[in-house]
């Protein structure tokens, strides 16, 4: 039996808690062994999404095997007046010092930090303040834009959903892929993401605009990016001549319609090749003939090709 503790923080996001949660409770229900213990300075926990949660003021007994994980809380900025005591962060510091393992997602990281564990390590926390982690605790390495780090029995993830990510790939580390695999799948997780993946997907990161036209245009190339489309099927799909489309479509993105779905095939394809794809069948999944193309995608994204798996 292993236990996983969360210490919880007021203003807790519930899914920085519910998404780790139910990764080890989805794990128990297969038959691997998971209790799961809330903890915190006061017995009722108020969350960012007004919905109290109670929690245990006595921490159990812990062993080197079990893990704390520290969610993260709604914050404008990690130099607020300190959520968590001083109490807890000693109990942090010393399960980690006795060989346990520690863990947080989002602003939990700050937890980690104030406990002493960040100096000399990689970590990573939501994009929003990863800047100012990096200030508060120079002697940190603050790894930007990936989902989660891992650094000896430190493990720390991003924003809100990435929680999941971070229990997942734990649960593959102690119980094998497959056991993640089965998790994920009845949790209806679309993809067990690796930890370098970016936080923000090509599908978001050119979202940010207002172009209802374009948007239209975008959910019909993330609907179909493996699929040679048309010119026209896009310009249907705005209401605009194949023309206008093209126009609307690189103002709003600074990309060309075949450049935005080649970057999509792009971080597919290499979300593939991190679960041991070869190149070729990466290529032929997302839709190229061959894999040249796909090579020079990731030649001029400064992908390396070392270490290819060939098959």
């Amino acid at each position: 039996m292993t236990r996983v503790v969360f210490l919880l923080a007021p203003r807790l996001h519930l899914l920085d808690l519910a998404g780790p949660a139910q990764v080890f409770s989805t794990a128990a229900d297969f038959g691997h062994g998971y209790e799961l213990t809330y903890v915190a300075d006061e017995p009722e926990v108020p969350t960012a999404q007004g919905v109290p949660v109670r929690a245990e003021v006595t921490w159990p007994e812990l062993t080197p095997g079990d893990l704390v994980l520290v969610p993260g809380w709604r914050t404008r900025g990690l130099a607020e007046p300190p959520r968590i005591s001083a109490a807890s962060l000693t109990r942090l510091r010393e399960h980690h010092a006795a060989g346990g393992m520690v863990a947080s997602v989002c602003a939990g990281a700050d937890a980690l930090g104030r406990a002493g564990l960040l100096d000399g390590r990689r970590c990573t926390t939501h994009h929003d303040v990863q800047d100012e982690l990096a200030r508060r605790y120079p002697r940190a390495t603050v790894v930007r834009d990936v989902l989660y780090v891992v650094d000896g029995r430190v493990v720390t993830s991003a924003g809100i959903a990435s929680g999941i990510d971070l229990a997942l790939h734990l649960i593959a580390t102690r119980h094998g892929p497959g056991a993640a695999a089965r998790i994920a799948r009845a949790m209806v997780v679309y993809a067990r993401r690796n930890g370098d993946e970016q936080q923000a997907s090509a599908m978001l990161r050119h979202r940010a605009h207002l172009s209802d036209a374009v948007h239209r245009v975008q959910d019909l190339i993330d609907a179909r990016f493996a699929e040679r489309l048309r010119l026209a099927d896009l310009a249907a799909a705005s209401g605009c001549s194949e023309r206008t489309v093209t126009r609307l479509f690189t103002a709003a993105t600074g990309l060309t319609p075949l450049r935005y779905q080649h970057q999509l095939r792009l971080e597919r394809a290499e979300h593939l090749i991190g679960q041991g794809t070869t190149v070729e069948s990466a290529a032929r999944a997302v839709g190229f003939e061959d894999a040249r193309m796909l090579r020079r995608l990731r030649s001029r994204s400064g992908v390396t090709s070392l270490g290819e798996n060939r098959g």
